[in-house]
């Protein structure tokens, strides 16, 4: 989809579902390599970076297909190919994650250095570091990555930063080393104890997933079996974040209130009602957002991936905000776009300073990565006239039929090549 167009003005209300995690369902699909056995997942997101791993799982001999919706049958049992393509793994950063659980099976693996969204520097020496401490030998070529290891053994690790990829590299590894691996100061994402469930349910023996201490005792095999991949917390927000600024009445279904609680918690300060229940989260809006200041950090702090979001719903606040990025130091390439469409925000340093406005005004803009493009259509549905965003193609990678949705919400919003969306409220 090379251009979305949004005519603002529109409140949203009505009901949309959720679907499965992204980044969880990557690690999920990462890690299935290390079976030995088939393996069924359910509720995964037809989006670009699911195609993508489902094109270098398939490349490494792995059949894998989507059996309906969001089923996916992964076949790992007979995997013959142990180098991962360039022209896949230049797409997505998550495919690197099949480096370490490789090696840990096969004793051998090729990888090249990823690609993903272009949001700063993000070096896989975590990635690196960790397997070399399980014990494998690994150097680096002609952007490729080569590890070999006649058996991965049991370590301490401890990781300078709470990287959510590199714990769920590290701990898919160590599932298959022998001994007892500590993971010290890991990610405690939702995403990250998701994985740790699907290994565990296949046979591994993972303790402490939520906390930033991991033990993983190694077993000689690891079997198949069928497993539920969460909800997207990060969709979630991003619809939270369209119902705020658009002041609609919206229903998110399947939305897990405990993976967004920092994000559920700016938004009250906000002045947005929220509302929990068994069916999802409820968003209502009737006034100018207020004011409030946010700083980036592993879960469970605020996260990086909401900041954008955040920063076009502060756009239009009644006074001046402040967003702090502590995770990575080039994520506010899109403040030019919101600045375009009438926004004043001034960016120094790892710090934006949001001045809300009376309105924002609808004008062409272009997506600098996948959040970002999230963030300009919730500003396009506030702003007055139409905006036209190109670059949207990053959408497709992170999100699963995000058009339709909006459209089911009663968002004036055209553009995209999926199907399926929201619906009113009854």
């Amino acid at each position: 989809m090379d251009k979305v167009c949004v005519e603002g003005g529109r409140r949203l209300e009505g009901v949309v579902t959720v679907s499965g995690s992204k980044n969880a369902a990557l690690a999920i699909m990462a890690a299935s390599v290390l079976a030995e056995e088939p393996i069924i997942l359910h509720n995964v997101p037809r989006i670009g970076d699911i195609h993508t791993m489902v094109e270098l799982l398939n490349d490494l001999g792995a059949p894998t297909q989507f059996r309906n919706r969001t089923t996916v049958c992964i076949d790992p049992s007979h995997i013959l190919e142990l180098e991962a393509p360039y022209e896949l793994v230049r797409k997505m950063r998550a495919s690197f994650n099949v480096l370490g659980p490789l090696v840990a099976r096969f004793g051998y693996a090729r990888v090249p250095v990823p690609g993903g969204c272009d949001i700063g520097a993000r070096p896989v020496n975590f990635h690196i570091d960790g397997l070399r401490r399980l014990g494998a030998n690994l150097y680096s070529e002609h952007g490729l990555y080569t590890a070999v290891a006649r058996n991965l053994i049991g370590s301490t690790i401890y990781l300078d930063f709470q990287s959510a990829g590199a714990t769920q590299h590290l701990m898919t590894a160590a599932c298959r080393a022998q001994g007892v691996t500590i993971i010290e100061n890991c990610a405690a994402e939702p995403e990250v104890v998701n994985l740790a469930e699907f290994l565990n349910s296949l046979g591994a023996r993972i303790e402490g997933a939520g906390t930033t201490t991991l033990h993983i005792t190694g077993v000689d095999r690891i079997g198949g079996g069928e497993f539920e991949v969460i909800p997207d917390r990060l969709e979630a927000g991003t619809f939270a974040v369209a119902g705020a600024i658009t002041r609609g009445d919206i229903l998110i279904e399947n939305a897990v209130e405990e993976h967004m609680r920092p994000v559920v918690n700016k938004l009250e300060e906000a002045g947005i009602e929220l509302t929990s229940d068994a069916h999802g989260l409820r968003v209502r809006s009737a006034d100018q957002p207020r004011p409030v200041d946010i700083r980036t950090n592993p879960h469970p702090a605020f996260p990086t991936d909401m900041q954008q979001l955040f920063a076009a719903l502060l756009s239009i606040a009644s006074g001046t905000s402040v967003i702090t990025e502590n995770v990575y130091e080039s994520r506010f390439r899109y403040v030019n776009e919101l600045n375009r469409m009438g926004a004043d925000i001034r960016v120094s340093a790892r710090s934006a300073v949001i001045t809300g406005v009376p309105r924002l005004t609808g004008c062409p803009v272009a997506a600098t990565d996948l959040r970002a493009g999230a963030a300009l259509v919730c500003a396009g549905l506030a702003a007055e006239g139409m905006t036209e965003i190109v670059g949207v193609e990053h959408m497709e990678r992170g999100y699963e039929n995000l058009t339709e949705k909006l459209q089911g919400l009663g968002a004036a919003i055209t553009g995209g090549s999926n199907t399926g969306g929201g619906h009113r409220l009854p």
